[in-house]
């Protein structure tokens, strides 16, 4: 699959993916960007704009951690609005991957 079309298609779930992570701990955005390059193979950088924009969309706010090993970490957690956007997307996604199966052919 041409790298461009690969890019655009993790990018189009990456909001998902970060919301499904968050529903199950809270997390700082290094920890989030580590398990998404091994998840989905996707870049660091990509993640610290899209915890701004989430953060500003009210979908995820944020506490400090101290740690023992340098400066407090910046903690992400879902807002109750953060919660019913992580529902109506993982609806959206699967009646939307559905139809593509049945497209391609894979329909059972």
């Amino acid at each position: 699959m041409p790298e461009a079309v690969q890019v655009q298609l993790k990018r189009g779930v990456l909001e998902l993916c970060v919301l499904a992570l968050l529903s199950r701990a809270d997390a700082y955005a290094y920890d989030i960007a580590a398990r998404l390059a091994v998840a989905i193979d996707m870049g660091e950088g990509t993640i610290y704009p899209l915890m701004r924009r989430m953060q500003s969309d009210g979908l995820v706010d944020t506490y400090l951690v101290e740690s023992p090993s340098g400066p407090p970490r910046k903690y992400y957690r879902l807002t109750p609005v953060g919660r019913t956007s992580l529902s109506a997307q993982k609806a959206e996604w699967t009646s939307f991957s559905a139809a593509v199966g049945v497209i391609l052919g894979d329909e059972k």
